[in-house]
């Protein structure tokens, strides 16, 4: 009888004692998933004292400074090819729990920030807040692919070619 009691108290057990949300895996070499409490930084501000306010605008690199001391740059949100700044600026200097990976590399560590949420909330957000932002900005109904279709990309892409000189020009994509 105490088994069958144990059983079927071990799912409630483990949905008790699991995180509240979990940040999912991409596959890359040296991740590991990450949930924890920082206090958001403009990165810039932190390592030489340059302050704008409100972290620069949106115009900045954020990261999360630990309370064991550790800075780690936001440098990925869970839009394709956009950082992490939008969905952290309203945190600016103040505390934020979030939820995603800490890659590991020989020469940094960075984090890819996948939800967030203010410290004791119940409610996760997505951070697609750049997703939302350039589908305002561009009037579009969706962010599929925005680097194909963004004007200031194609204006840069035009001016400077597509790896960043315009002498330089990659090779055709293989058939």
């Amino acid at each position: 009888m105490a088994r069958h009691f144990l059983l079927l108290l071990l799912p409630f057990v483990l949905a008790v004692s699991a995180p509240s949300h979990a940040a999912q895996k991409w596959g890359i070499d040296g991740e590991m998933t990450a949930q924890f409490e920082a206090r958001v930084v403009d990165m810039l501000c932190e390592l030489s004292g340059d302050c704008p306010e409100n972290c620069g605008g949106g115009k900045r690199q954020l990261g999360l400074l630990r309370d064991d001391g550790r800075l780690l740059m936001a440098v990925k949100s869970n839009t394709l090819f956009a950082g992490a700044t939008l969905d952290l600026l309203p945190y600016c200097g103040g505390r934020v729990e979030v939820d995603g990976l800490i890659i590991t590399h020989p020469s940094m560590v960075i984090y890819m920030l996948q939800k967030h949420r203010k410290p004791g909330a119940e409610d996760w957000i997505q951070a697609t807040a750049f997703a939302k932002d350039w589908k305002k900005r561009n009037g579009a109904t969706d962010a599929k692919r925005w680097f194909r279709r963004d004007p200031q990309t194609k204006d840069v892409i035009g001016t400077y070619g597509k790896v960043g000189r315009p002498d330089l020009v990659p090779p055709p994509a293989a058939e």
